[in-house]
């Protein structure tokens, strides 16, 4: 051995040092080991990109949305009606379930895709009709049609919409297009909105039964939320912070509709001057006789309709109170979706929309017999944190979402979802059944 090998041999001192050194014993960090911590973020000047990145939920979509967006618009979105009951009792429906998840299955691949109607979709899910949608947004229903097209989902396009049957298409020209139905007094504007729809191409008509009258929408009232908006010191106040609504709002083009000319006054004004009270099963079998592609009837709330309209010989029923924008205090869709289900059969489709804001929303509702979901507002607080890209995003999330929760549940398809996976944990307990004296 030279000397410098014995130079290498730590004394004893030092030998017993280094053993007892552990890990948190504390010294100075060296620069190699500091490197790899130091990993910087790409700056990015896309301020819209990197707000959308940092949405987790639709509920980070819609703090964006509240930022961005005039009050009275916001809250059309936003409220239901009167007190706003149904809306919070069909959110907190979703809020109280329970899953149950299978272990040891092959989820390394998930088909979230099936036939709706018979017609292939991407996602048991679709964009719901939606009024006065360029009011939330600029880009409206364009770019809800836009990102529907992309992932492979219909795009329902409203009475009350603010694009033109024929400028949907145009945006969505491969993908399925929905028209929704309202009755209006003047039967024959309506039935011409329907074959322009029809010569358009769109494959689905959602005819909505809920609305013999509009909704005590109370926000929109005492917001003064009129159809064009009016400039009054408080909408100046609140535009200040929101300069870019109003700037697209000013510089694109003024808001049209696709079923009117044009209007002046309050939204309730408007519906109450269009809505029908007198709509009955005649005037249904009527539309379903009218038109060449699949009926389906939006705003079933109690099993006795659902069977009648089952009879009636449309192709599908959408349990809807409306987003609760109707007749507040009124039944929770989901609530009612396994008795319907059992009662109508599970052959005949049956469709979902009020309180869904999440992907384990979605696959709860098709566990438990939906065969389809509408989504409005998470669609709306989308566009309107960020336009078309915001949809996207909102999808991005939803999509995501029911991919997870379907792992975790231990299934590969929507096929395999049952009632086995969901539980409704009861908060509401009726004190006697509707017709039932005690």
């Amino acid at each position: 051995m030279t000397a410098d090998d014995r130079d290498q041999i730590p004394s004893a001192k030092e030998a017993s040092m280094t053993d007892r050194r552990t890990p948190t014993d504390r010294r100075l960090p060296r620069p190699r080991d500091l490197a790899p911590l130091l990993q910087f973020k790409k700056p990015s000047l896309d301020f819209k990109a990197n707000r959308l990145a940092k949405a987790q939920t639709v509920y980070d979509l819609r703090r964006i949305a509240a930022r961005r967006t005039p009050k009275a618009a916001f809250d059309y979105t936003e409220g239901a009606a009167e007190a706003e009951i149904s809306l919070a009792r069909a959110r907190q429906a979703f809020e109280d379930i329970e899953f149950t998840p299978s272990v040891l299955r092959d989820v390394s691949t998930v088909r979230t895709g099936w036939d709706v109607l018979g017609a292939p979709v991407a996602l048991p899910f679709g964009i719901a009709p939606t009024g006065f949608t360029r009011m939330m947004q600029t880009e409206g229903e364009i770019a809800g049609a836009h990102a529907a097209a992309r992932h492979g989902i219909p795009f329902s396009l409203s009475t009350m919409g603010t694009t033109a049957i024929e400028d949907v298409k145009a945006a969505n020209p491969q993908g399925r297009n929905w028209f929704q139905l309202y009755m209006w007094k003047d039967r024959d504007r309506s039935m011409a909105l329907v074959e322009r729809a029809a010569r358009a191409g769109f494959d689905t008509l959602l005819v909505t039964v809920d609305v013999p009258v509009a909704g005590a929408r109370l926000r929109d009232r005492r917001n003064g939320f009129s159809i064009p908006p009016q400039l009054t010191l408080r909408t100046v106040a609140n535009a200040i912070p929101r300069p870019w609504w109003w700037y697209d709002f000013l510089t694109t083009e003024p808001l049209s509709f696709a079923s009117l000319d044009r209007w002046s006054g309050t939204v309730g004004e408007l519906l109450d001057s269009m809505f029908d009270p007198t709509v009955d099963f005649n005037d249904l079998r009527w539309i379903r006789d009218q038109w060449p592609g699949k009926v389906v009837v939006k705003g079933i709330q109690n099993v006795e309709d659902a069977k009648e309209v089952a009879r009636v010989g449309v192709d599908g029923i959408i349990l809807s109170n409306h987003g609760g924008r109707q007749l507040d205090r009124a039944p929770v869709p989901f609530h009612l979706l396994p008795e319907v289900v059992r009662e109508v059969g599970s052959e005949y489709e049956i469709h979902l929309d009020t309180g869904i804001m999440s992907g384990a929303d979605i696959v709860a509702a098709v566990a438990l017999g939906a065969r389809f979901t509408l989504l409005g507002r998470a669609y709306l607080y989308g566009l309107m944190a960020g336009g078309e890209a915001g949809v996207e995003r909102m999808i991005e999330i939803v999509t995501e979402q029911i991919t997870r929760t379907m792992r975790l549940l231990g299934v590969a398809s929507l096929e395999e979802l049952g009632p086995q996976h969901v539980t409704q944990l009861v908060r509401l307990v009726p004190r006697n059944p509707a017709g039932t004296y005690v």
